[in-house]
């Protein structure tokens, strides 16, 4: 039987709720409780899936809105051969900074 590799602790708070909750999902019980869930194990389901829900909805709130020169995007398109759409995204990630994406385009 082949087993997984142990996780890492979870860091936050919230990834702590999600972990127990997951593992009283997977504690094993008797073949009578089983039949019929419990409102225990039915809350660390609903306690896992908005976890689970919740955490993108962080991630995505922390993009910030980053105004990009149409003269950058040319110098980036020209020097680095990259097109348009790649060069607004490279720009958009390092804040607008034109020498920083060539700085971090060299580097790899």
């Amino acid at each position: 039987m082949l087993k997984t590799p142990p996780t890492p602790p979870p860091q936050s708070a919230e990834d702590r709720k999600a972990a127990s909750a997951l593992a009283a999902l997977d504690t094993p019980t008797d073949s009578s409780s089983a039949a019929a869930p419990t409102n225990l194990d039915q809350e660390a389901v609903t306690k896992a899936m908005r976890a689970l829900n919740a955490a993108p909805a962080s991630a995505t709130a922390k993009k910030n809105v980053v105004k990009v020169d149409p003269a950058d995007v040319a110098l980036l398109v020209d020097q680095l051969d990259v097109v348009k759409a790649k060069a607004t995204e490279l720009l958009k990630a390092h804040d607008g900074d034109a020498v920083a994406v060539m700085r971090a385009w060299a580097r790899g």
